[in-house]
């Protein structure tokens, strides 16, 4: 019965990030797509304490299924990503789509560091 603690993490994860993505995005005059920025920072920070916690025992398996899997997993979104960053291409935001990608990739890797730093610092 592995599927049930995914499950159960991405009923949170999905609608935390449609919320998410309105809630900042209705925030900023910009073409470029702050919400799912956002989100996919998100999940990176929690993905990389959660990380930290198995690796150092504080977290279960099930843990890792239900945050990691299932809720990580609803929560950021690889392909919205790429349909935003396209569509910035496409639309002649060509700056926009390049700065998408890569501030999505430094600040995505800055944050799975971070949480795995904060993960050690606490149970390390």
């Amino acid at each position: 019965m592995n599927w049930l603690p995914v499950v159960a993490g991405a009923a949170v994860g999905a609608p935390l990030r449609y919320l998410t993505d309105r809630v900042v995005q209705s925030r900023h005059d910009s073409v470029f797509p702050w919400g799912t920025f956002t989100v996919n920072a998100a999940g990176c920070l929690v993905l990389g304490l959660l990380t930290g916690a198995v690796a150092a025992g504080a977290a279960s398996s099930h843990v890792r299924l239900l945050v990691g899997t299932g809720f990580c997993g609803a929560l950021t979104t690889y392909s919205t990503f790429s349909y935003e960053t396209l569509r910035l291409a496409e639309g002649g935001a060509g700056r926009y789509a390049l700065a998408n990608v890569v501030g999505s990739v430094v600040v995505g890797l800055a944050a799975v560091y971070a949480g795995a730093g904060l993960a050690s610092a606490l149970w390390g």
